[in-house]
């Protein structure tokens, strides 16, 4: 079909943003979503949009937009973001001029990149000065208006902080108002407090959902869209109707209509009926149509009630008349009646801020009521009035003596929380000295296994160069006797024989060869002793210079004994420079990360070809060391959790699960960092990070 008119090419500047509006935009309808990107691009079915912003509806739950983007701002990319919405799929599509292939960008792909968890956005490549024609692809199964913005970086970052700024406010308002609720209910013990403080609980949650933060928590679209937040929504309109029930006491103060007021309930069981069967977008709209005839009919019944002597009813029918034409606003804005703005996305979350201001008094205000009357009847009767005087100050009284009973109570158990902590610091200490004592009990093993063979070389060898020097010394007393007597033809006789029986070039050669093993056997014992003195500052929190791979060399001579012969150990050692650091802890890690290889290897059912490889390389700014093992290997559930105090795969008495918690927090106070590569029977592979500028002590 021909286009009603010709779009504008959107234009992105240096700290600039601009929403996409049917100015900029064609639009392709797919509610079936039969087409394939490969056809929208080739399509000449896009056309001119009635609407000022894309709008998905009940019959329309997907739609195509097409339009062109030209980026004048300095860096080479634009961000792409939703504002609050319910979107399904947010998916980006290009043609590459140069290759002409079509390049796909989704915001699952893209998801924490810039750490804004709340946000749905794409970050999108486009060179200054370039134009793009951008296809984006929307879902989603509730009716609403889709509001689409374009920054670039600098206008992205300052956009972004204010709302999280707006968002911290209305979340600390809506916290306060939980614990004040709280703290009342239990002084007070009036329910309507507890299920007013539920109502601000569902709030909240509905409104953090609808802005995008349950994607920090829940990595899944389909669960968090189709029946998270659903569900929410239920609960949601459920505390209001609990709340409202309380407060205007409905099954007293409305015996008649009641029955028809439970009625409400029973809407929301279907809806949550319809959600679990898949009706997700029925199941949206019966949520919206059941919220609006909730503030009608509470509006209406708060007005009866005021008008029927129950003054409390007056705040509370006006914080539902507000939330009334708040809640008529964003259906009419959602529906495109109306048009979309800074007032109306945020006529809700302000107007739900008043009403809880508003609630709040009116709580207070049905005190009062009570209050006075009490005092009107007091003015029936002199007697009643003093007793209840009486009454109103013991109950003043008892309200301190309670407030004081609390509070002694918080202390003691702040005291007794302190202590426990403590405790618990006390054993933790305990616990990785263990741990240490553990790994001290390994090396001690290893290092008496390695120094007995060459003590057993050296000690082998004496007995036998003791032996050659009583010879040589025995032919050096005949030849002095023969010397002090020349002419003696019997001791030179005697001489010449020995000489030919022991025969002084063989003992030579015999003296070197056994003087050689015990100076080798000495500089074995010698290299030991060194790789041991790693150790001896394990707690010493020093600045040292340290040569890694000297390190990681000592490490596996002390381990070497532990080593069984089937695993094959390889070091890839680039040339780095010594590394500023905690020597010993430095070290500690190396022998609790290579401990835990060996484990997991010997841990295997059959072991072949095993081995343990260590790889470190110079980075800019970081050293990289990476220990690479082909045993066991971990699942996922288990990776998650390697770095938890006392947790361990190991069976009972094996380890106390300190070793790689202890590794974490020495990689920490170095301020590196460690990622882990792992899958059940693929090994794993630990690749730590630290850092060259020297760490600021602790």
């Amino acid at each position: 079909m021909a286009f009603a008119y010709k779009a504008d090419t959107l234009v992105i500047g240096n700290n600039q943003s601009t929403r996409l509006t049917n100015t900029y935009f064609y639009e392709l309808d797919d509610p079936k979503e039969l087409l394939t990107i490969n056809e929208v691009v080739k399509s000449n079915s896009f056309h001119a949009c009635k609407n000022p912003l894309p709008f998905l509806g009940f019959t329309k739950p997907a739609t195509w937009l097409r339009f062109n983007l030209r980026n004048n701002a300095n860096e080479p990319y634009l961000f792409i973001s939703t504002g609050p919405s319910i979107i399904d799929t947010f998916d980006l599509y290009y043609v590459d001029k140069q290759d002409l292939k079509i390049h796909h960008l989704s915001i699952n792909a893209q998801h924490d990149k810039l750490g804004f968890q709340n946000f749905t956005y794409i970050k999108c490549p486009i060179e200054q000065g370039v134009s793009k024609t951008i296809y984006l692809h929307i879902k989603s199964k509730s009716p609403t208006i889709i509001p689409i913005s374009i920054y670039d970086e600098s206008a992205f970052f300052k956009t972004r902080s204010t709302v999280n700024i707006i968002s911290g406010a209305f979340t600390g308002i809506l916290v306060i108002s939980i614990l004040y609720n709280l703290f009342l209910f239990f002084i007070i013990r009036d329910r309507s407090y507890l299920y007013y403080a539920f109502y601000i609980i569902c709030l909240g949650l509905t409104q953090a959902l609808l802005r995008g933060y349950g994607n920090s928590l829940i990595n899944n679209r389909v669960l968090l869209n189709d029946y998270v937040i659903p569900i929410t929504r239920v609960c949601f309109g459920s505390t209001i109707l609990i709340f409202a029930n309380e407060f205007l006491q409905l099954k007293t103060n409305l015996k008649k209509w009641y029955k028809y007021y439970m009625l409400l309930y029973t809407v929301y069981f279907v809806v949550l009926v319809f959600i679990f069967i898949g009706y997700t977008a029925f199941a949206y709209t019966l949520i919206t149509i059941n919220l609006t005839t909730i503030v009608l009919a509470l509006l209406v019944i708060g007005l009866y009630l005021y008008k029927n002597g129950f003054k409390p009813a007056k705040l509370f029918m006006l914080a539902w008349g507000l939330f009334l034409i708040a809640t008529l606003l964003s259906v009419s804005r959602n529906n495109n009646l109306i048009p979309y703005n800074w007032l109306t996305v945020n006529v809700t979350p302000l107007s739900l801020v008043i009403g809880i201001v508003l609630f709040s008094a009116a709580l207070a205000d049905k005190i009062n009521f009570y209050r006075n009357e009490t005092i009107g009847l007091q003015n029936f009767a002199i007697s009643v009035a003093r007793e209840n005087e009486r009454l109103t100050t013991e109950q003043n009284i008892l309200l301190e003596n309670k407030v004081k009973e609390r509070t002694i109570e918080l202390i003691n158990a702040n005291k007794d929380l302190s202590r426990i902590i403590d405790n618990l610091k006390s054993t933790q200490h305990q616990l990785v000295d263990t741990e240490k004592m553990a790994s001290l009990g390994r090396l001690t093993a290893g290092v008496a296994h390695e120094i007995n063979n060459p003590i057993n070389f050296v000690s082998s060898n004496i007995m036998p160069l003791r032996l050659d020097f009583d010879e040589l010394f025995t032919l050096v007393d005949k030849y002095e006797s023969v010397v002090n007597q020349p002419n003696d033809a019997r001791l030179v006789q005697e001489a010449s024989d020995y000489r030919q029986n022991v025969d002084p070039v063989f003992i030579k050669a015999e003296i070197n060869t056994l003087l050689n093993g015990i100076e080798e056997g000495a500089r074995r014992t010698t290299e030991i002793v060194k790789s041991l003195f790693t150790f001896s500052s394990t707690d010493e929190l020093v600045l040292k210079k340290l040569d890694i791979n000297k390190a990681i060399l000592a490490n596996l001579l002390i381990l070497r004994s532990t080593i069984p012969w089937y695993i094959q150990i390889k070091t890839m050692l680039n040339d780095i420079e010594p590394l500023n650091c905690y020597a010993g802890k430095i070290n500690q890690m190396f022998i609790n990360l290579i401990a835990n290889a060996i484990h997991a290897i010997k841990a295997k059912e059959k072991q072949e070809d095993e081995t343990i490889t260590i790889i470190t390389q110079d980075l800019k700014g970081y050293i990289s060391i990476e220990i690479t093992d082909t045993g066991t290997g971990m699942a996922d559930e288990v990776k998650e959790r390697i770095f938890e105090p006392f947790f361990t795969t190991k069976n009972v008495g094996e380890g106390t699960g300190l070793g790689l918690s202890i590794v974490f927090g020495i990689i920490e106070k170095h301020h590196g960092s460690i990622n882990v590569i792992s899958s059940p029977g693929s090994g794993t592979t630990f690749i730590i990070l630290l850092p060259k500028a020297k760490p600021q002590t602790n």
